[in-house]
């Protein structure tokens, strides 16, 4: 089995995002195994299961895992006896979920196929927030920073648009702006809300080494002169930065080493324990988890 991937199939009632979401996070902690994820969508009849397990009867020689998302009951059923009799392991990520709930509430679970989860509001949230993030890249319309929920500062090439744009993609408005060294930041970020800045920093190495390839990158327009990658400069240019964000008083997270997701994560929940302890609250996109205290 070492040699072929392991066939993950998803058998979802709606896009199978979910499950292939999940089926992608636990691929990741079998580095050295490969995966292949096939989705099979919106299934909401037996005759749509029939084909998928005809086809995964063809090809026996495969190793093969079912994941599924449905919620009816009957589809399951088959799902579960289709995999016991071809000795194939499935995992139901929705339906022990549901009973648990049905518990929990001590109501029924409506079992609708295909409902959407939230989707307006979470879709118009994120697509506001990550224009809202375009426009406040690099330091674009200071006077639009008091409506940012997150404000990064840091020097060039900290990962300040790639983090805006992914908490913009949360849900979360986010502005950044560059500090420079030997120039004065920006008035408007001493009129914000400490709580809300955070700033970014990175090894001095790892930063000689990106600029290095952004120089290259821009070739004849690339900045030689000024010192942008030289390492010596740059510790010189970290050391004034630092300055700047004490003066902002704003928590400093080193991203050297971080995923953007867990930098992402981490952001969000130092600028949540800062507005609590202010006596304030971050804004919550609509759908988004709460952390526990």
């Amino acid at each position: 089995m070492s040699g072929q991937p392991l066939e993950i199939h998803v058998i979802a009632d709606s896009t199978g995002e979910t499950a292939a979401r999940l089926a992608r996070a636990a691929q990741a902690q079998f580095p050295n195994h490969p995966f292949r994820i096939v989705r099979h969508p919106r299934i909401t009849t037996p005759k749509g299961l029939f084909l998928i397990f005809d086809d995964i009867r063809q090809h026996h020689d495969r190793p093969v895992a079912v994941l599924s998302t449905l919620v009816n009951q009957v589809l399951r059923d088959l799902v579960d006896d289709a995999c016991a009799e071809l000795g194939i392991v499935h995992c139901d990520l929705l339906g022990p979920t549901l009973q648990q709930l049905e518990i929990a509430t001590g109501a029924p679970a409506e079992r609708v196929p295909m409902r959407p989860v939230g989707v307006e509001a979470d879709y118009f949230s994120r697509i506001a927030a990550m224009e809202f993030a375009v426009r406040h890249d690099d330091g674009q319309q200071l006077a639009g920073l008091k409506d940012a929920d997150i404000v990064l500062v840091a020097a060039s090439r900290c990962g300040k648009t790639p983090l805006s744009m992914y908490l913009g993609y949360l849900g979360y408005k986010t502005a950044n702006v560059p500090l420079v060294a030997g120039i004065e930041p920006p008035a408007e970020l001493f009129q914000l809300d400490r709580w809300r800045i955070v700033g970014l920093t990175l090894d001095p190495e790892r930063m000689a080494a990106i600029r290095a390839r952004r120089v290259t990158t821009m070739g004849s327009r690339g900045r030689h002169k000024d010192g942008y990658a030289d390492l010596a400069k740059i510790y010189d240019e970290l050391d004034e930065i630092s300055a700047i964000q004490r003066r902002l008083g704003c928590p400093v997270l080193d991203t050297t080493k971080i995923a953007l997701e867990e930098a992402a994560s981490r952001i969000i929940d130092l600028v949540d324990n800062r507005a609590r302890a202010n006596g304030r609250a971050l804004r919550r996109p609509p759908g988004e988890m709460v952390m526990a205290p």
